[in-house]
């Protein structure tokens, strides 16, 4: 499926900016289950930025701008050709992260005795129908609902709230899977909608390393395995290694974000 892709994230401040500094985690790579087509960042000061590959293997763009700055906004955009495979990603022989760093727990994934209790629905015997259930086990604990959780909500909490959005459902995944030894991580990136479906900003959702097959992943919210419908844009132990975009600024005081993303099939695909 080919799938356009359009996302803007504005800053608005109360006063200007002084200086700032952002890592933007925006450009998709090319994988088992996509390929770029083309793609583009317009950003202030895109045109100077450093390039770099970060821990996890995710393409940065280091900018900086200094002020007075009162408003900011960086769109990210493009095509790809997407491929369903059932959610397999399978095995990344030069993966800059190997496995292992995966079983880490950060203050998003750590387990308490609930999150272990979910991850009993696992049969480490069979992972692929383990995962599944503790998928759905997940799902029929914690409601989809937007905007009752903060963006640093632990899998703890939400699991405790009984509601959240796609983040808390992955970071709940992810830390059951760690808490049997698995590695499991986040990945960031954007979903093709059906028509009454309401959507966050970006979609958030889990890949497990399962024998034989590698990198497989679990879209909580929605209880599937990913299809072609996805596009991956950034992994990481949870979702601050894996945000799109991080940094820091001086000034400006109170800051107020706005992110908008549209995906939609690619045109002449509707036609046919």
């Amino acid at each position: 499926m080919r799938l356009t892709v359009r996302h803007t994230t504005s800053y608005r401040y109360d006063s200007p900016l002084a200086n700032a500094m952002q890592q933007l985690r925006l450009t998709p790579e090319d994988g088992p289950a996509q390929k770029v087509i083309d793609w583009e960042i317009d950003a202030p000061g895109i045109a100077r930025a450093t390039t770099y590959k970060d821990a996890f293997g995710n393409q940065v763009h280091m900018v900086s701008r200094s002020g007075p700055v009162e408003d900011v906004a960086i769109t990210a955009s493009g095509t790809l050709e997407t491929i369903d495979t059932n959610g397999v990603i399978g095995f990344e022989p030069d993966a800059k992260a190997p496995p292992r760093i995966y079983t880490r727990i950060t203050p998003l994934t750590h387990f308490n005795q609930a999150i272990r209790k979910l991850a009993a629905h696992a049969d480490v015997a069979d992972k692929v129908s383990g995962f599944h259930d503790l998928m759905h086990a997940i799902r029929d604990k914690v409601d989809y609902k937007v905007g009752v959780t903060e963006t640093h909500a632990s899998a703890t909490s939400a699991l405790a709230a009984g509601e959240g959005v796609c983040q808390d459902h992955a970071h709940i995944f992810i830390s059951a899977a760690r808490s049997l030894g698995v590695p499991a991580r986040y990945v960031s990136g954007y979903l093709l909608l059906e028509e009454e479906q309401a959507s966050e900003a970006h979609h958030a959702w889990a890949e497990v390393m399962i024998d034989g097959l590698g990198w497989t992943g679990f879209d909580i919210s929605n209880a599937v395995c990913p299809t072609d419908r996805y596009i991956r844009l950034t992994v990481g132990l949870d979702s601050r290694s894996a945000a799109p975009i991080r940094g820091i600024r001086f000034g400006g005081l109170e800051e107020n974000l706005h992110v908008e993303v549209d995906v939609a099939q690619a045109a002449f695909q509707q036609q046919q």
